[in-house]
């Protein structure tokens, strides 16, 4: 399947998710369908691990990702938990198993909190 063609089977055309986003890992519900805005922006992302390893401040390997949903409050997620503070970040991982970083929030906007589509499943 094509990049674009997959993207409308998960963006409606007013540009939310028409699925709900699921952890990789263990399947638990991160966000309910009609929840979040499809939003292109680049950001890094650490590889995926165990959260303590997130919250070491080491310079991990990772990802420069550029697809992502846009939630604008933090209680609009179903399952989600944070690390502690990398600098003015925050990561988003999954509450149930603790694997991330699924997503990333910066302290200084208090609105924005990006999940990566490449980091959850869908269904």
């Amino acid at each position: 399947m094509e990049q674009s063609e997959q993207l409308s089977e998960l963006v409606s055309a007013e540009g939310r998710n028409r699925k709900a986003v699921l952890c990789q890992r263990c399947g638990s519900r991160v966000l309910q369908p009609g929840t979040a805005l499809f939003s292109r922006r680049q950001l890094f992302l650490p590889s995926m691990r165990k959260k303590p390893a997130l919250a070491d401040g080491s310079n991990p390997d990772g990802d420069l990702l550029q697809e992502h949903w846009l939630v604008n409050d933090m209680f609009i997620f179903e399952n989600v938990g944070f690390t502690k503070d990398v600098g003015n970040i925050k990561f988003l991982v999954c509450a149930d198993c603790e694997i991330g970083p699924i997503g990333w929030h910066c302290l200084d906007d208090k609105n924005s909190f990006y999940v990566a589509l490449e980091r959850v499943s869908h269904e």
